[in-house]
């Protein structure tokens, strides 16, 4: 494997952009769709692969990160109740009284403060907290494809050749 083809597959695995991972590797290439053909073809040679898959591996070891965390964690977003991040009384929980599968359909969480009056007069109405929740749809998807419920492409199986019989009528 070149220099070229190691900074390749290192840029790639950043952010498995291969475009962008080309013309990192490859500066002198300019244009976008001759990167991207070329970062195609690349991604097919047998050393690319077994130095990306060798990289990954490593990276999930060293984090100890599994399969069964990444499908696990995407079946909390995918399955996650909102209705959990509420107490009895309709009003949002204390962030440290939601639950771990709860929690973890929320990437982030905006608190505003209101008050009325001015200067001394000042005083603390209320706040606003916004909950900005995971994708559950992308979620969802994500795991339709790891299990293989999702297809790109329609697979046709015949016991028989296939016919087609035509009749033209002429005039």
């Amino acid at each position: 494997m070149t220099e070229a083809q190691k900074r390749f597959c290192d840029e790639y695995l950043i952010d498995f952009n291969a475009t962008r991972a080309y013309k990192k590797a490859y500066p002198n290439c300019k244009k976008d769709e001759t990167a991207r053909a070329n970062s195609s073809r690349l991604l097919t040679k047998a050393n690319i692969i077994s130095y990306i898959q060798e990289k990954k591996s490593n990276l999930s070891n060293e984090l100890e990160i599994t399969q069964k965390d990444v499908v696990k964690q995407l079946a909390r977003i995918a399955f996650g109740d909102i209705r959990k991040l509420y107490n009895n009384t309709g009003a949002i929980k204390n962030i440290q009284d939601i639950d771990d599968d709860t929690a973890a359909i929320i990437t982030g969480i905006e608190t505003t403060e209101e008050f009325d009056g001015y200067g001394q007069d000042r005083k603390q109405i209320g706040y606003t907290k916004k909950i900005k929740m995971a994708d559950k749809t992308k979620a969802l998807d994500l795991l339709g494809k790891y299990f293989g419920m999702f297809k790109d492409k329609v697979e046709i199986e015949q016991d028989k050749p296939f016919e087609v019989n035509i009749n033209i009528r002429k005039k």
